[in-house]
């Protein structure tokens, strides 16, 4: 099962506030800026910085080329 749209939209990383990546058929959410990936367990994200996976530069851009092949968008727009 997905996460919700409208948690989607309220998801911020908890170290840096900025949105994240959300990749549904890998249980993650990824922060691009900080590459740091927080599990989503049984539709739960854990959004804890201890329990965050650093992710290497190989790992980044497997994930930010999928991304944009599947048209993953932002949590929310930093946009004003």
């Amino acid at each position: 099962m997905a996460l919700q749209p409208q948690l989607l939209e309220i998801l911020a990383c908890p170290e840096d506030k900025g949105p994240l990546l959300y990749f549904e058929a890998e249980n993650a959410l990824y922060n691009p800026r900080l590459k740091r990936r927080y599990d989503v367990r049984d539709d739960i994200p854990v959004m804890l910085i201890d329990e965050a996976t650093a992710v290497d530069d190989a790992e980044h851009d497997r994930l930010m080329a999928k991304a944009e092949a599947e048209g993953i968008e932002p949590t929310f727009s930093v946009d004003g």
